[in-house]
């Protein structure tokens, strides 16, 4: 068994995950490092897994703890994107983001809560988006399952609370990522504009900070709540929005 720290983290293959991965890894964390895609050069140990099903789910889990011999953490970053309005949007599409953005989480911690006992001083961490807290038209899907997640986390915390278990939803607003990235055709279609006015007149209106958060700043959020500062927060949302929900 490894006596390092151990870490597992969904979606850590680019974007928010990766920078994740690293960052927990050079803080000295053993990382699993969970994709459907894994990156065979990137942060951690690689894992496939299909979060859309339970069995990827539980076998992420059960391959870090044959991996490390224990897991003290788990950050539920994997996510996915449709933009459509609700009379368009497909139920295919629906059923996916739900699976991966709010059953992948539940899973993760289903089966991950033993382990997490064990540790003495559990942490689940939840990417759960300022979408958590706030709407955005065309997204019905992600801020439904954003929503549930806060609630998820909220009633870990109370469940966890005997056990030494935190659980924690941060909550950024747009993060320069391959996912927000992808969005800008879909939104400019649903929004019947150009694309070049979609960063600045749709994805960045909500900021009260005209700017898309790196990944790396996530990355120091995530490290924060599983460090020693961290100990003190649970059951709550990490609010990193540049000013969004502010309004």
């Amino acid at each position: 068994m490894t006596q390092q720290r151990a870490v597992l983290v969904t979606g850590a293959a680019r974007g928010i995950g990766r920078a994740i991965a690293e960052r927990l890894e050079h803080d000295g964390m053993a990382v699993l490092a969970c994709d459907l895609e894994p990156d065979a050069d990137g942060p951690g140990v690689g894992h496939a897994a299909d979060l859309a099903t339970r069995e990827g789910n539980r076998g992420a889990v059960e391959a870090a703890l044959e991996r490390f011999g224990r897991l003290d953490a788990v950050v539920a970053n994997a996510g996915l994107q449709h933009v459509a309005p609700v009379a368009e949007f497909d139920e295919d599409r629906w059923d996916q983001l739900i699976a991966v953005l709010l059953t992948s989480p539940f899973l993760l911690a289903k089966h991950a809560w033993p382990a997490l006992r064990d540790s003495g001083e559990g942490r689940f961490v939840a990417i759960a988006s300022a979408h958590a807290l706030a709407a955005s038209p065309f997204k019905s899907a992600y801020v439904s399952a954003k929503h549930g997640v806060l609630g998820l986390v909220k009633t870990l915390a109370l469940e966890g609370a005997d056990d030494g278990i935190t659980a924690v939803a941060v909550c950024p607003g747009y993060v320069r990522t391959p996912l927000v990235e992808r969005q800008i055709a879909d939104q400019a279609k649903a929004h019947g504009m150009p694309e070049d006015r979609v960063l600045e007149e749709v994805i960045l209106a909500p900021h009260a900070v005209k700017r898309l958060i790196e990944p790396e700043e996530v990355a120091d959020a995530v490290a924060y709540v599983l460090g020693p500062g961290g100990r003190a927060m649970t059951g709550v949302p990490l609010t990193m929005d540049l000013g969004w929900t502010a309004r």
